[in-house]
């Protein structure tokens, strides 16, 4: 019986974990809405939220991750908007999600985390065009890609300075004992 409780502790402590983190995206979502930032490029944003999904990425499995990004995605659909802005939104966060488990996945030791969540933002403008070419049938919407890139690359520094600072201090709390090891 111990074997299963300490089962069922991981597995009500991992869901926990991905409750408050997409809860905490979400108003991270919300912030970012209402800051009154011009990045002078359409559908440019600063990607808060996906200071969350790398750290979640960081502590615990790809389908738990991809489980808080969906849910994120989801109540940020239900918040802000329409069909339209929630498939530009998962259409990013899926191409983001993927790059920076692969990443992980492939160099954990040896990437830093400002350069997976380069990626990931780079990965994220290029998902959200991507269904906006799908969207609008059309492929000229990628001449928005080189200022997209740009912003990617420093969006994504500033998430990954954010992941470098939050992962230690949360590495320090008891509510993420046990995590590290399984997803090494």
């Amino acid at each position: 019986m111990p074997a299963f409780n300490e089962h069922a502790s991981l597995a009500l402590k991992r869901t926990v974990i991905i409750a408050i983190f997409a809860a905490v995206a979400v108003v991270l979502s919300l912030i970012e809405s209402i800051i009154p930032i011009n990045m002078s490029v359409p559908g440019a944003k600063l990607g808060l939220a996906n200071i969350m999904v790398l750290t979640c990425l960081y502590f615990l499995r790809a389908r738990d991750a991809f489980m808080m990004v969906v849910l994120k995605t989801l109540l940020t659909a239900f918040i802000f908007g329409t069909f339209s802005s929630f498939l530009f939104s998962f259409m990013g966060a899926l191409f983001s999600f993927v790059a920076m488990w692969f990443l992980l996945l492939i160099g954990r030791k040896r990437l830093s985390m400002i350069g997976i969540s380069i990626i990931g933002g780079i990965a994220h403008n290029i998902g959200q065009l991507t269904a906006a070419a799908l969207y609008f049938n059309t492929s000229k919407i990628f001449y928005y890609l080189p200022m997209l890139l740009i912003m990617g690359v420093l969006t994504g520094i500033a998430v990954g300075i954010a992941v470098r600072y939050l992962i230690p201090s949360l590495s320090k709390l008891s509510l993420f004992d046990g995590f590290l090891s399984e997803t090494a």
